[in-house]
């Protein structure tokens, strides 16, 4: 007997020793988080509403301060309780008040190095992080060869999610740049367009379960940009380090910093709805301001000649008429466009300042980031690439009177590239100029962490409308996976708003629009960007109705508050803005189908607002509604069609 009984301890002690568990959850309690050892392997495990929505997923690191993929131990955890109220000038929210449950979990390995994994839970959201503290005496850095870090899908999931496209691909060889189709409905498991895996955002539905946004935020010049691999048989999607070939085979495609170095936060979102997803802030929850500035970044709307009229618009004569379109439309900026230099030349740009200074309109101007790590003939060139040049040139700009600067063909998620946008950032904060990023990453928290960060592209957009008849043939259901995805972690900068029955100077040339007047007025609103670039042309002003300028001259481009109202990726979206007092609802159908959806808007009860909504063919009509008690409405949306709701 006494053989048996030692017999079960020791079994019972074999088991606490090859499996320990420690849990949290989120302040409602809904969201459940299990953190386990098995056999030296860390994982995680998410839960909500006691659906599993994460089966054990791996956790760890490689890196020269130690191999924290195996032989670990737990040997402590410590929890708190996190409350933050910030406040943010250029989102798709004003104020946050964040509280999230946090834990912490000390491992070791075998040589006794030690990290901490670092978890906060909010009520929508899972967010962790590595900290690897000076292990050693002798150590001053450390360099990450790979996470372990992995994403356990349940079986049948399915996903919305762009493709990793091979380095040094795609025009003048600037790919990775996030431009890739998103997949719809796509099962877990199957194999990406290049066999590269995917970018961030990646929304996954759950079946009945519910909804998953898988991100990253955090990183600047500390970190790598990293992405998922494609699902292995069991559905785990495994973080993944940059491609050996991207930014022109520059740097290293590991991440190095000086001890104690933390990683990137990986960010999931969860929900039984899409809602929590749109709404989520975690992007800009768990990251701080990295840049201080007394300098005022103001957030707008801008003409841009190029999208329609293309390179040879960018010469003096039609940037004055874009100006007066610009001042026409009260827009706050007019972007001039690639080759200006050559086009219109220094002196002629500072001419062109003035001038548009006196129609009360700022000018943003487009730059290649030409290093060696991309060979775009577009100029300028090689003038923001290193610290040197961007001083001089940006001293140049700060003294004619340029507001911001475009900048574009980056290609790659590289530690140095990551750095470069760091060091552009900060260089153009000194100088009060705000910055748009092109053909580039994935914006991650910047919008709190830089004070003149403003918007970035990092999707396939609205020049692909000009440049591809088959992406126009299908926009209307893009646009309405934008909302769920990229668009969903940070200001995207698709360039929206269309009324060119063909898009091109040339009326009888050019891809056919297939979208409705309504529904281009919504995208300017279903689509945030701090800066919104209109596809609008001065003969819009005379060919279409009064009313559709008057509702652009004034709508929003930064927000209060942001709801989702209902939708379903690559079908239909209906959000709804705030800004101070006055909301704005907007619609859009994603399909060729006519289509009725009835929404609750108890933010318009009592309210008098203004509609803009589908008419016969393209064409829209305008309304206008009192909502009393009753805050049901019935949108009726055309194939490919749109409506707008707002306070006038």
């Amino acid at each position: 007997m006494k053989a048996l009984v030692t017999s079960f301890f020791f079994i019972l002690f074999s088991n606490i020793l090859h499996a320990q568990t420690v849990s949290a959850s989120s302040p409602d309690k809904n969201i459940k988080l299990d953190i386990t050892v098995i056999n030296g392997s860390a994982y995680y495990t998410v839960f909500y509403l006691k659906d599993e929505f994460l089966d054990k997923s791996p956790l760890g690191l490689i890196s020269s301060a130690g191999d924290f993929s195996k032989g670990l131990k737990m040997i402590s955890h410590t929890t708190g309780k996190i409350k933050e109220s910030y406040n943010l000038n250029r989102s798709k929210i004003s104020h946050v008040n964040y509280q999230a449950n946090e834990i912490k979990c000390l491992f070791t390995n075998t040589a006794n190095d030690t990290i901490n994994i670092i978890f906060r839970i909010t009520n929508t959201d899972v967010a962790f992080t590595y900290f690897i503290p000076k292990n050693r005496q002798s150590s001053t850095d450390c360099t990450v060869d790979k996470e372990i870090t992995g994403f356990k899908l349940p079986a049948g999931a399915t996903a919305f999610i762009t493709p990793q496209a091979p380095p040094l691909s795609g025009y003048e060889k600037t790919k990775p740049s996030y431009e890739e189709e998103y997949t719809r409905e796509e099962p877990v498991g199957t194999k990406s367009q290049y066999g590269l895996g995917y970018t961030y955002p990646a929304l996954f539905h759950l079946a009945d379960k519910g909804w998953l946004l898988i991100s990253e935020t955090g990183v600047s010049g500390n970190y790598v940009g990293t992405r998922l691999s494609d699902a292995s048989a069991e559905g785990i999607h495994t973080v993944t380090f940059p491609q050996e070939g991207e930014n022109n085979n520059k740097g290293a495609a590991t991440a190095t910093a000086v001890l104690p170095m933390q990683t990137s936060w990986k960010t999931i979102t969860l929900g039984k709805s899409l809602k929590p997803i749109v709404e989520s802030t975690v992007a800009t929850d768990v990251v701080k301001p990295l840049v201080s500035s007394s300098k005022i970044f103001d957030s707008g709307r801008a003409s841009w000649s190029w999208i329609v009229w293309q390179d040879a618009s960018c010469n003096y004569n039609d940037q004055i008429t874009y100006i007066d379109l610009a001042a026409s439309l009260k827009c706050e900026f007019i972007l001039i466009d690639a080759l200006w230099d050559v086009n219109i030349g220094k002196e002629k740009m500072a001419e062109l300042v003035n001038y548009a200074k006196s129609k009360n309109v700022s000018v943003l101007l487009w730059y290649n980031s030409n290093g060696q790590w991309n060979t775009a003939p577009q100029t300028p060139k090689d003038r923001m690439d290193t610290h040197e040049a961007r001083l001089k040139e940006m001293q140049w700009l700060q003294q004619i009177g340029v507001k911001g600067l475009k900048i574009d063909f980056f290609g790659g998620d590289k530690q140095a590239t990551m750095q470069l946008y760091q060091d552009i950032l900060t260089d153009a904060a000194a100088f009060g100029l705000s910055i748009n990023f092109h053909g580039t990453t994935l914006p991650r928290g910047w919008e709190r962490m830089y004070p003149n960060f403003m918007t970035s592209e990092a999707v396939l957009a609205s020049e692909n409308l000009v440049f591809q008849q088959s992406f126009s043939d299908r926009y209307a259901s893009t646009a309405t996976i934008y909302p769920f995805t990229r668009n969903a972690v940070a200001s995207m900068d698709f360039g929206p708003v269309f009324l060119n029955k063909r898009l091109n100077r040339d009326p009888d040339k050019g891809t056919i629009r297939r979208t409705t007047d309504a529904f281009e007025m919504a995208t300017a609103v279903v689509f945030f960007s701090a800066v919104q670039h209109w596809g609008l042309t001065p003969e819009n002003l005379k060919e279409k109705p009064a009313y559709l300028f008057d509702f652009l001259k004034k709508v929003p481009t930064v927000w209060d508050e942001t709801l989702l109202i209902d939708g379903y990726p690559g079908k239909y979206c209906v959000i709804a803005r705030r800004k101070g007092e006055k909301w704005y609802i907007a619609a859009i159908n994603g399909e060729k189908k006519e289509k009725e959806i009835t929404v609750n808007l108890p933010m318009l009860k009592g309210k008098k607002t203004n509609i803009i909504q589908d008419g016969e063919g393209a064409e829209s009509k305008f309304d206008n509604k009192k909502f009393d008690n009753n805050t049901s409405y019935n949108l009726k949306l055309s194939a490919n069609g749109g409506t707008v709701i707002f306070m006038p």
